[in-house]
């Protein structure tokens, strides 16, 4: 890189155990989609899948949770390691684009993500499902994974659903938009110097 960024590995990796979760993850931004995903959460492992494939992120997660409870503690700390190895993987942001807007068709369904690597948290949400599950996954913890993500990698995230008839669908396209636009947003543009903010820090 000739444009006075730092070069440096973006990766990180956390260990997270409670009462409730215990979660190990790794997450490189300049990966090539690959995941090792062991969660107790099936239908989450599928997304998290295509959110690495689609974003060309390597990631792997070991996750075990009180599921006999249900899924909500174990969606919601991954999203938050999920996020705290992002902020940490990105260093001093020298050199990303910083923003990305990204549009993804999943059949029917259209999803939009909007992202500002702003180190501003700030999560908004737009989406109406037709059912309230998908098997036995409830579609409410696509917003606390998202809202989570958000808010522990300090990043400005807008989530809609334009349309859609099947749910599954609908939430696939957030997470392969998710992935898409997060790729865009993290990757190294040479002609910015520094970080692009005319703050001088982000």
């Amino acid at each position: 890189m000739d444009n006075n960024n730092t070069v440096q590995a973006r990766t990180a990796d956390i260990s997270r155990k409670t009462n409730e979760t215990d979660i190990q993850l790794a997450f490189a931004i300049d990966g090539t989609g690959q995941t090792e995903l062991e969660t107790d959460v099936p239908f989450l492992n599928h997304m998290l899948d295509l959110f690495a494939k689609h974003g060309q992120f390597d990631l792997k997660v070991q996750a075990r949770g009180d599921i006999e409870i249900d899924d909500h503690h174990t969606v919601e700390d991954i999203g938050i390691c999920l996020g705290q190895t992002l902020q940490e993987a990105l260093g001093d942001k020298k050199g990303i684009k910083r923003y990305a807007s990204v549009f993804v068709p999943m059949d029917e369904a259209l999803a939009q993500v909007v992202i500002d690597l702003s180190n501003r948290p700030h999560f908004e949400y737009r989406a109406e499902y037709p059912s309230a599950q998908v098997g036995s996954f409830s579609t409410e913890l696509v917003h606390e994974f998202l809202w989570k993500f958000a808010l522990e990698a300090r990043m400005t995230l807008h989530v809609i659903v334009h349309y859609g008839q099947n749910t599954h669908h609908m939430i696939e396209a957030v997470f392969k938009a998710l992935g898409r636009a997060l790729d865009e947003a993290t990757s190294i543009d040479p002609r910015v110097k520094g970080v692009p903010s005319t703050k001088g820090v982000l």
